[in-house]
């Protein structure tokens, strides 16, 4: 025979369970004593990497990772959209590779130097390892060739002409 304690915790039981019915997994989670299972990426601080996120995940269906460089310093964590384009969701840069500075991510290797001289902005640190920034600017098609195209494009044609004439 139960005890009245043990009915009362059953009933609760009950209820709580009738509750989670209508719960998405994240609520149900969240509702549970001990909280989520796991922690989030980069919120503990204990990785390998920083994490500067340049679009939400949200924009994605599917993500990949690439090696930008020497294998395991500097990674490109790119998402396909479900138009099926690519695009750049986060940047993972190693420790080895940077620290911080009070808020700031200060690089000590010129890999990490040139990827964060790319970005649209400066990281703005979140929390942890986890850094927020603009990707570079996006060019209009109107405003092309750049300043930049045209030295490229003038400095190809004077090698082209060079090879011609040494032929």
């Amino acid at each position: 025979m139960a005890t009245k304690k043990q009915l009362e915790a059953a009933r609760e039981n009950i209820i709580e369970a009738q509750e989670r019915r209508f719960m998405s997994p994240k609520q149900n989670a969240i509702a549970q004593p001990e909280g989520r299972a796991r922690a989030k990426l980069g919120t503990k601080g204990g990785g390998e990497y920083f994490r500067i996120v340049v679009r939400p995940k949200e924009e994605f269906v599917v993500f990949r990772y690439h090696d930008i460089g020497e294998p395991g310093h500097i990674q490109r964590l790119a998402g396909r959209r479900s138009s099926g384009s690519w695009d750049t969701q986060t940047l993972l840069i190693s420790k080895e590779d940077a620290h911080i500075e009070g808020d700031k991510l200060v690089p000590d290797t010129d890999d990490a130097r040139g990827v964060l001289e790319q970005l649209g902005s400066e990281p703005k640190h979140v929390k942890e390892d986890i850094f927020e920034a603009k990707d570079r600017p996006n060019v209009l098609e109107s405003e092309k060739p750049t300043s930049a195209q045209r030295r490229a494009q003038m400095a190809n044609i004077r090698k082209a002409r060079e090879a011609r004439v040494t032929k």
